[in-house]
């Protein structure tokens, strides 16, 4: 069943964000834009790469009014080590975390049971706390953060354009569509 337009499920987890621990949950989510970027494991290999980009662009999500926040199922003691070891983590200034018993994993079905790790998923939240966007990848195939930030402007132009939609590879400013009988078949 697609997560698509349901609510996300109550949750409490710690996690590392400006050199302090701190305490999320769904309302955390809740009121603003959201991202939630699950990723397998800390001290691996594609995983900063993604964190860094994340981290790169971090500012341009910020204005938008979008909060991230990074997940995996290992600890956010684990977190802050590596953000203190790691030269592409020690950028990151979102939120990383963690997930040590897989609530969050299960909550968002990106769980690996076998392995006890998360797949990569990333999951836009509105600020009704309703899932508008899902991507998921396999394990050896990294995201792409400027991508992920169009696909958050088009989602947030949606919701405060009713009746508009937003055509294949549109970008801020560009054309939208107004679905109608008119346009059946015109495309």
């Amino acid at each position: 069943m697609s997560l698509i337009n349901t609510i996300i499920k109550p949750f409490k987890a710690q996690a590392f964000k400006a050199g302090k621990f701190v305490e999320v949950s769904d309302a955390s989510l809740k009121g603003g834009w959201s991202v939630v970027f699950f990723y397998p494991a800390d001290f691996t290999f594609v995983c900063p790469t993604e964190l860094e980009d994340l981290a790169d662009n971090y500012a341009e999500f910020q204005k938008l009014g979008v909060e991230i926040y990074s997940v995996s199922t290992d600890t956010h003691f684990a977190h802050k080590a590596w953000h203190d070891s790691s030269p592409a983590i020690k950028k990151i200034q979102y939120t990383m975390v963690g997930d040590p018993a897989g609530v969050l994993s299960r909550n968002f079905d990106v769980m690996i049971e076998a392995d006890g790790i998360a797949d990569r998923g990333s999951f836009v939240i509105d600020p009704e706390g309703k899932v508008q966007i899902v991507e998921i990848t396999a394990g050896g195939i990294g995201r792409d953060a400027k991508e992920l930030l169009r696909k958050v402007k088009a989602a947030q132009y949606v919701a405060s354009h009713p009746g508009e939609v937003c055509p294949a590879k549109w970008h801020e400013g560009e054309k939208t569509l107004a679905p109608s009988l008119d346009l059946v078949g015109k495309i």
